[in-house]
């Protein structure tokens, strides 16, 4: 499924959006996706359409540090989990960003996600809210997780 969200924002991002769902999964099976896959990521990205601020608190914006429930913990590496508290308190996202990532993260039922499929998620809601993304934080995201390291 990551392999199709990858391949939306690499074919849509200047677009600013994907086709609907019907014209969308007949692109992703033309472009050689399994069905089982295509479905999958419908799924999803239904859910990720649904999103939005408003359904938040305004609250949530003010509020202190975030504990994450057991769930969280056991969907998401520790890794990802702090790259989420770093960007947060380095204001790339907000409160509220922070919680549709979580959500969509959560939403996919895998269990230690890494932090490279985090990223992708967070490139995915933020553009899905139709933010202006600074070509710097997509680099980021974009960014293999390892890909700084030293040999």
């Amino acid at each position: 499924m990551f392999d199709i969200l990858m391949f939306l924002f690499e074919s849509y991002f200047y677009a600013g959006s994907y086709p609907d769902s019907d014209k969308l999964s007949l692109k992703l099976s033309a472009a050689g996706f399994e069905d089982e896959d295509i479905l999958q990521a419908l799924t999803w990205l239904s859910g990720l359409k649904q999103l939005s601020q408003a359904d938040y608190p305004a609250a949530i914006n003010n509020s202190g540090e975030r504990c994450y429930a057991d769930l969280e913990i056991k969907r998401i590496s520790p890794e990802a989990l702090r790259f989420l508290t770093f960007w947060e308190h380095h204001k790339m996202i907000t409160p509220v960003e922070r919680e549709m990532i979580l959500d969509r993260a959560v939403a996919l039922g895998r269990e230690n996600l890494p932090l490279d499929k985090v990223k992708l998620i967070a490139l995915m809601v933020l553009w899905n809210q139709h933010e202006e993304l600074d070509p710097m934080i997509v680099e980021d995201l974009l960014t293999p997780a390892d890909s700084g390291r030293l040999h």
